[in-house]
């Protein structure tokens, strides 16, 4: 039996930057393994998870997309015994100096971001956020000590510790996307109880934070009948106050906008309304900036959704989540799945 926030705080424990997951995905193969009948890795090192369908073959498909890589950074130099590195992913500068990390070179590194004193800065540094190249990774070790254990390539990755917070809400780093990733587990936990007539692929997909390749990849290797692309969207707080965020706890975020099906959406919708599971509309009035954007255009063409978690900060190592929102996401996810006939794509109307 699988429990949420023990899981999740596993899953955000771990490495796993893009490109790099291998930590974080035998974690999530462990997991699954008794949820779904195959578990297979792609060639890019997403992991496939199958469980079958009663329907009559040939089956339709559902596939179920969470992230699981994390930004991070990546060290570039060493120079008088400091680290220097530049981002895996997007990061804002600003939130690194203090940050503890690890640094994973010939052997394990603890260390903390620091920045110099504003008077050693150039003329036109001073007095403003620090940029990143002038930041570096102190692991305290003398200077001869540390230009062996650490070149350029190696990962260094956060290492905040999981912080319970009031009111049933979790902080830590890369809940982008490992919240989503625990929510299509706890989904397959739940789906054990039911008998879904489609097929259901669960994919923990690789590289989402620099390049999609997990999701261009995996549907093209599965083509899945529809996609679900589950990740986290911005909550409300400070500076987020208009219709781009939305609040903790209050329910997962449904996308709609051009990369996503407009049929499939309203099914949606109407389950979530049916069952009183609270949910927002989320205006996507662009690309996502989630695997729906890879999916969609797969092939020739694969109708997708998108399910977000609000969170708060995100790309910080303080991201902030509710967890009912995770829980209430896996709910509407199992149910929805559990009530998919056969012929559901055949009835789709256009013109409704």
């Amino acid at each position: 039996m699988i429990e949420l926030t023990p899981f999740l705080k596993q899953l955000i424990s771990l490495p796993g930057l893009s490109g790099h997951e291998a930590p974080v995905r035998t974690v999530i193969a462990e997991a699954w393994q008794p949820l779904v009948d195959e578990l297979t890795t792609s060639k890019l090192g997403s992991l496939h998870g199958l469980r079958r369908g009663s329907g009559p073959e040939p089956r339709p498909s559902i596939l179920l997309s969470a992230h699981m890589d994390a930004i991070g950074l990546i060290a570039t130099t060493v120079v008088e015994g400091f680290i220097h590195f530049t981002q895996i992913g997007g990061i804002d500068p600003r939130i690194l100096p203090g940050q503890p990390v690890t640094v994973y070179g010939r052997k394990e590194l603890a260390g903390v971001v620091v920045q110099p004193a504003d008077r050693l800065l150039p003329e036109a540094q001073k007095e403003k956020p620090v940029a990143m190249e002038y930041l570096v990774v102190d692991t305290g070790l003398p200077l001869q000590e540390v230009a062996a254990p650490v070149r350029p390539g190696d990962l260094i990755v956060y290492a905040q510790q999981p912080i319970d917070l009031a009111g049933e809400t979790l902080a830590g780093h890369t809940l982008d996307n490992r919240a989503s990733v625990t929510a299509v587990t706890l989904c397959l936990q739940e789906l054990k109880h039911s008998n879904p007539a489609w097929d259901v692929w669960a994919v923990a997909s690789v590289q989402e934070e620099t390049v999609l390749g997990g999701a261009f990849t995996s549907p093209f290797d599965i083509r899945p009948t529809l996609a679900i692309a589950i990740d986290v969207t911005h909550a409300k707080g400070p500076g987020v106050s208009d219709y781009r965020g939305f609040a903790l706890g209050e329910g997962p975020a449904l996308g709609w906008g051009p990369n996503i099906h407009t049929p499939a959406f309203k099914a949606l919708n109407d389950l979530a309304e049916k069952l009183e599971i609270p949910h927002v509309m989320e205006p996507m009035p662009l690309h996502s900036g989630t695997d729906a954007m890879g999916i969609q255009v797969v092939a020739e063409g694969i109708p997708t959704l998108v399910v977000s978690i609000p969170l708060r900060y995100m790309h910080t190592p303080v991201e902030t989540v509710a967890l009912k929102d995770i829980s209430r996401t896996a709910h509407l996810l199992a149910e929805f799945i559990a009530r998919l006939e056969p012929d559901f794509m055949d009835k789709i109307a256009w013109d409704e």
